[in-house]
């Protein structure tokens, strides 16, 4: 919603109506009128979006109490014993409580958490069934149907958050969402900044709502435009992180990546030496049996692990193949974070390979823990708390922007509508042609790197020139009387 009024953008005061003090005196600059009608109608047309994302995101931040409080019996311990059970023992019960599938992982219990054994089957798709296990007592607490070790309550929100439940379909309203953001974000700060710069009020009202406005649009105005200030870097920031996971951006983002090899490093998992014999089995302790059926393999590379560095939660993959190495990765989402990895020979226990985050790549780094900041996980109840103040925040944002556009609808008699009139068109033709000269081409290049900002931007261009040649063209009213 536009911050910044052009002639013929509001409704006729009343001849007894105080005058704006911050209104500026000159008539806005081309660059300003264009971006100030973008920045309306952008606010218009996305800012559905935006109540979706806000709202099902301030959901999802609630998914650690509501785990606890849905699950609590089964993700945490009663009691806290002295020394875990082997993990072989604590599979053998797993298994016991869960004959069928594959066993595709363990994450063995740290301080009150369970063990989660994880079994895939070719019926769950691409959800898994986890049974958790008391470390202590290798006694099976229950089990759940997990998407990537998410409860079911955290599943369905977060599909609800990326894509309402509606697949890939679904996940063009999220991308929508976070393509348009740190467009009414910036353009919003802009706006303010050259209102409250060229106003006689002073420069603290960009940080400070003008209390001694009226109740109309300038109070709504100044809420609006002053929330939208305090939440612009956290709203760049929800936009950037959610761009880098969507479909369309969040592919690109992988390739640019890629390209200059800045994405997250791959562990090799390859093994010296020849490859198993042809029953599929290695030899140890004089028997022939696949590492990933002895639930003892476990424990063998979970202890290479730990004398390797790993400490804290930690998560081990089986091979996916006989005559690979093991991958056992740290899992702590938790400032100061722990993703280190190591691959491990099954059968000798031996590290092959390593990659320590500490050693990543920049970029892999700052998206890695953008997401998880985004996830609300990265500082635990403080960025819990953080996004859920965003989301409220961009609640009011919106909430007093439609508000804005209600107010300013024309009310006399001879222009009267039903909804705010837009700003005024044809700021493109005023606009320096350096400016132009460089803006088209970053426009363009954002355009093709975030498709679901470059289609709408260019109907929108295209819709409203359109209508703008329609209008000129429209014969001028033949005066009554004449």
């Amino acid at each position: 919603m536009s911050v910044t009024e052009l002639p013929g953008d509001r409704a006729p005061a009343s001849p007894t109506a105080p005058a704006d003090p911050a209104r500026p005196a000159r008539r806005p600059t081309p660059l300003t009128a264009l971006l100030t009608r973008l920045h309306f109608y952008a606010g218009i047309l996305v800012a559905p979006f935006l109540l979706v994302a806000a709202l099902t995101g301030l959901a999802y931040t609630l998914t650690p109490q509501l785990d606890d409080a849905l699950y609590g019996d089964k993700l945490t311990v009663s009691t806290v014993g002295e020394q875990p059970r082997p993990l072989a023992e604590q599979i053998a019960a797993a298994r016991a409580a869960h004959p069928d599938g594959t066993l595709t992982g363990v994450q063995p219990g740290d301080g009150d958490r369970t063990t989660r054994v994880v079994f895939a089957r070719d019926d769950l798709g691409d959800r898994q069934h986890t049974v958790y296990v008391d470390p202590y007592t290798a006694r099976v607490s229950g089990q759940l149907t997990t998407w990537f070790g998410s409860t079911p309550a955290t599943t369905w929100l977060d599909d609800l958050h990326r894509n309402l439940h509606l697949g890939d379909v679904g996940r063009h309203y999220s991308e929508i969402a976070a393509s348009w953001l740190w467009v009414l974000a910036l353009g919003g700060v802009v706006l303010w900044w050259r209102r409250r710069a060229a106003g006689r009020a002073r420069v603290r009202h960009l940080l400070v709502p003008d209390l001694s406005a009226g109740r109309g649009v300038r109070r709504t105005r100044g809420w609006h435009a002053t929330t939208g200030v305090w939440l612009s870097v956290g709203l760049l920031f929800l936009s950037a992180t959610g761009l880098t996971w969507s479909r369309y951006a969040g592919a690109n983002f992988g390739a640019g990546l890629d390209a200059l090899r800045a994405g997250a490093p791959a562990i090799s998992t390859a093994l010296a030496g020849p490859p198993p014999a042809a029953g599929g089995g290695h030899q140890h302790g004089g028997s022939s049996v696949a590492p990933a059926a002895d639930p003892a393999t476990y424990d063998r590379v979970l202890g290479s692990a730990r004398a390797a560095g790993l400490s804290g939660p930690v998560a081990i993959t089986p091979a996916a193949e006989d005559g690979t190495a093991w991958t056992v990765a740290q899992t702590d989402d938790v400032w100061p974070v722990g993703y280190d990895r190591v691959a491990v020979d099954p059968v000798a226990g031996t590290v092959t390979a390593r990659s320590d985050f500490a050693d990543w790549p920049v970029l892999a780094k700052l998206s890695k823990l953008g997401i998880q900041a985004h996830m609300g996980r990265l500082f635990g109840p403080v960025n819990q708390a953080l996004l859920a103040a965003l989301a409220l925040g961009l609640l009011c944002v919106v909430v007093w922007g439609y508000r804005m556009w209600w107010q300013r609808r024309p009310t006399r008699t001879d222009r009267r509508t039903p909804l705010g009139a837009p700003p005024t068109r044809g700021a493109v033709r005023g606009v320096r042609r350096g400016v132009l000269l460089v803006g088209v081409p970053v426009v363009v290049a954002l355009g093709w790197a975030l498709p679901w900002f470059g289609g709408p931007l260019l109907g929108f261009l295209v819709l409203d020139g359109v209508l703008g040649l329609l209008r000129r063209r429209r014969p001028a009213p033949v005066p009554s009387g004449s």
